[in-house]
């Protein structure tokens, strides 16, 4: 019985013979041979049914009102078909016109067959269309099939048998069902209320298990916000079924919510197109996977309802049809529609008794998003001080507020929420310990990250020394290694530079966690491609100054960010802090300080108890050390970092102008790393008689860089120096780093010391600066 497609029509789709012409060829070009159709009442054919029962009621002339139906349904018969068959359709409405009067005199009785007949119109006159057309067409009234409860809610089973024996004898057939209308147990018709063509597109939908379903309507899907109110609005290409259901609850005129309870039943796809535009872009409904945009939904009056009985009162005007949009229960308030205000507040009189208050004047302003929790910060601050506490929902956030006021948040909230999410794509360059450290601390703190910054931040690529792994769509922070064994290619890195810019992310940034210089050189490429860049490789930061000059110039063109924090002190505000001094207006005179974590640990325990190269093996051992313990004790990395510091600070440098000391011999500084450790104990002479003459002048030994700048004159070195007891350098904890800048404002020195190595807290600097670049790229 499975048929593809399922095309629903709206009354306004077909409001005259050029809606029912342009219906036909939506069929023809739009759909297969097997479609099914459902089909509303022509127009405004329900009210004038609705219009003739309430008149009958009341003992009312019923004759001019029998004349315009019969005019308005007998002049689309006249302008849409020819020869016999329309005469066959035209005597088929004579005679439904003259049961029609019959129903009349006891309308009460009738009231479900008279509101169906424009639904059975429609079907007919849709079907025989077709047929002139020269294609096959049959009419289907879903009163054969149908069968609900007394909640309206359809016996599936039964239902499914009943479609399948009436379709069966129609194969390649486009059947032409009627809407709105069902049969109970009985056999009697049941209406199936507001929106009921819609409701029983979908029951439908699921009971021939269709592939999709389309509300043709007269709008063209979804908008992001009223498009008639915000010239921005935009429309959504996609919505998941929990965003339309929320958005369908929230009085959208575009969805309904019981429209949407078949889908749960049968996982079809449910497209919302305009049958004015069928050429034109739609909105598409699915299960699961959609992205979408936070949506803004609106309501100009709404109706408060107070009772007692508030969850119970909710519950009952749901089973009822007449479902609130919104409960406080803290307030003992139900929001409700104002079109259902009146009937609703009857029924819960009747219900539970006494009196209910209602409370006008108010309009309604909701977002819904997969995001809503994110974005409740956002929203709350838009709000006024006459607007209700936020309502917080899984999947939305809802306000009442003045009716006056509702246009004037709506467009705020928009403004501010509704916007797409940026999409930022993580490329992690390094996989080692810090790499690693990095990418746990982002599996642990992705998900918030991404709601503080409301952004989607996604990893996207993991490379190391030879191979890569490259993942467009994201990777799972927590699943990154695995991943990467499994699915890690060969990789030239300016192949996947240029493959990166294509990818579908607003933004890219990539994290530099090496010592590379082939990746520090390649960072013009990146910058040329858009591509952000966080260091903790100092390659580039302490490259030649032509170099580093280029690249700041690159920065500025593109107005990209490049953040490197974690090169110098890990995490530890020495950059912040000069930012700041420099803003202030202050003049930094001097930087000196102890900028390695293994040399301050060696110096500290170095009081000539133990030979120096004993304290250095130790350190080795417990990883304090590089696994060639002379990348520690040659300098070069604290030279390095005193180099961007002072970069930092404007100054033009060549690493070569930093002075260095080295704590190696010359005979050891080219021998293998083995012979080295053989050989260590070579490093003691030197370093004894250092200690022993900082010691007979009462001071204690360091290795400190050191930076002064007095005029143009300007200094800088790095190696071992005597410093006196009292000297913040002399009490340094053993492994911390320490920093000690002065300035016009700060003559004595402003001290900042903390661990300024290990994997957790530069891993940890990494993520300040992906955090600081998003902030800036989102505000």
């Amino acid at each position: 019985m499975t048929r593809r497609i399922l095309h629903k029509f709206g009354g306004s789709s077909l409001a005259d013979a050029d809606c029912y012409r342009r219906v036909a060829h939506i069929l023809l070009t739009q759909g297969n041979s097997d479609d099914l159709v459902v089909v509303s009442a022509a127009g405004k054919t329900t009210n004038r049914l609705i219009g003739l029962i309430r008149r009958a009621r009341k003992g009312q002339e019923l004759a001019t009102e029998l004349a315009e139906l019969e005019q308005y349904q007998s002049q689309l018969i006249q302008k849409l078909l020819l020869g016999p068959e329309a005469g066959a359709v035209q005597l088929e409405l004579s005679a439904d016109l003259v049961r029609l009067r019959d129903w009349l005199v006891a309308p009460a009785t009738h009231s479900a067959e008279i509101q169906s007949l424009g639904e059975l119109w429609s079907a007919r006159l849709l079907a025989t269309l077709l047929q002139q057309l020269g294609v096959k067409a049959k009419e289907l009234d879903a009163r054969r099939f149908l069968t609900v409860g007394e909640d309206r809610c359809p016996n599936y089973e039964a239902s499914r048998e009943s479609l399948e024996t009436c379709l069966r004898d129609w194969p390649d057939t486009r059947i032409v069902i009627t809407g709105f209308v069902a049969v109970d147990a009985t056999g009697q018709s049941v209406l199936l209320g507001r929106n009921g063509s819609d409701y029983s597109a979908t029951v439908i939908g699921a009971l021939a298990q269709v592939e999709q379903a389309t509300i043709w309507t007269d709008v063209q899907g979804v908008f992001n916000a009223d498009p008639n109110r915000l010239q921005d609005a935009r429309l959504q290409a996609e919505l998941s079924l929990a965003e339309a259901d929320s958005l369908a609850r929230l009085g959208s005129p575009v969805l309904h919510a019981r429209t949407l309870q078949p889908l749960r039943q049968h996982a079809m796809a449910l497209n919302v197109r305009s049958s004015y535009t069928p050429e034109q872009p739609y909105t598409r409904i699915l299960a699961q996977g959609a992205k979408a945009e936070p949506v803004i939904t609106s309501l100009d009056k709404v109706v408060v309802l107070y009772s007692d009985h508030v969850k119970q009162a909710q519950a009952y005007l749901d089973a009822h049809g007449l479902m609130p949009l919104v409960c406080y229960p803290d307030l003992g308030a139900l929001v409700i529609s104002e079109e259902l205000a009146e009937e609703a507040q009857v029924a819960l009189v009747e219900e539970f008794g006494g009196s209910v208050r209602t409370e006008r004047g108010l309009g309604l302003v909701a977002l819904i998003s997969r995001h809503a929790p994110r974005l409740a910060g956002a929203f709350s601050r838009l709000l006024g001080r006459k607007a209700w506490p936020l309502r917080r929902e899984p999947l939305a956030l809802i306000t009442l507020v003045p009716s006056a006021q509702v246009a004037d948040l709506t467009a705020r909230v928009h403004r501010r929420c509704a916007g797409p999410l940026k999409q930022i794509g993580v490329i992690v360059a390094g996989k080692g310990n810090i790499g690693a450290a990095w990418l746990a601390q982002f599996a642990d703190y992705q998900r918030q990250i991404s709601d503080e910054l409301e952004a989607e931040l996604s990893l996207v690529a993991v490379l190391g020394k030879a191979q890569a792994l490259l993942a467009p769509e994201g990777i799972a922070p927590a699943d990154w290694r695995a991943r990467f064994e499994a699915e890690a290619q060969d990789y030239r890195l300016s192949e996947i530079i240029e493959q990166a810019s294509a990818w579908p992310y607003d933004e890219l940034l990539l994290l530099d966690i090496t010592a590379s210089a082939e990746l520090a050189a390649a960072y013009p490429l990146l910058l040329e491609q858009g591509i952000h860049l966080i260091s903790a490789n100092k390659q580039a930061g302490s490259g030649l100054q032509r170099d580093y000059d280029q690249l700041k110039q690159h920065l500025a063109q593109r107005h990209l960010y490049w953040r490197y924090n974690a090169t110098v002190g890990a995490g530890l505000p020495v950059f912040y802090a000069i930012d700041d001094l420099k803003r202030g207006g202050d003049r930094l005179r001097s930087i000196d300080g102890v900028f390695s974590g293994t040399l301050s640990w060696l110096f500290h325990h170095f009081d000539g108890e133990r030979p120096f190269s004993q304290l250095v093996l130790e350190a080795k051992e417990k990883g304090f050390t590089e696994p060639d313990p002379r990348e520690d004790l040659g300098g070069v990395d604290m030279q390095r970092k005193l180099l961007i510091l002072a970069r930092e600070l404007g100054l033009k440098l060549e690493l070569s102008e930093v002075g260095l000391e080295s704590l190696i011999p010359a005979a050891l500084s080219q021998c293998s790393t083995a012979e080295f450790i053989e050989r260590i104990a070579e490093l003691d002479g030197p370093m004894a008689q250092a200690l022993a003459r900082a010691q007979a002048q009462g001071q204690a030994l360091r290795y400190t860089a050191a930076l002064a700048i007095e005029g143009d004159t300007l200094q800088a070195k790095v190696g071992l120096e005597s410093v006196r007891p009292d000297h913040p350098f002399a009490s340094l904890p053993p492994g911390d780093n320490q920093f000690l800048l002065r300035s016009e404002h700060y003559p004595n020195g402003l001290v900042i010391q903390g661990p300024g190595a290990g994997r957790e807290v530069t891993a940890a600097a990494v993520q300040s600066d992906l955090v600081a670049i998003c902030r800036r790229l989102l505000h």
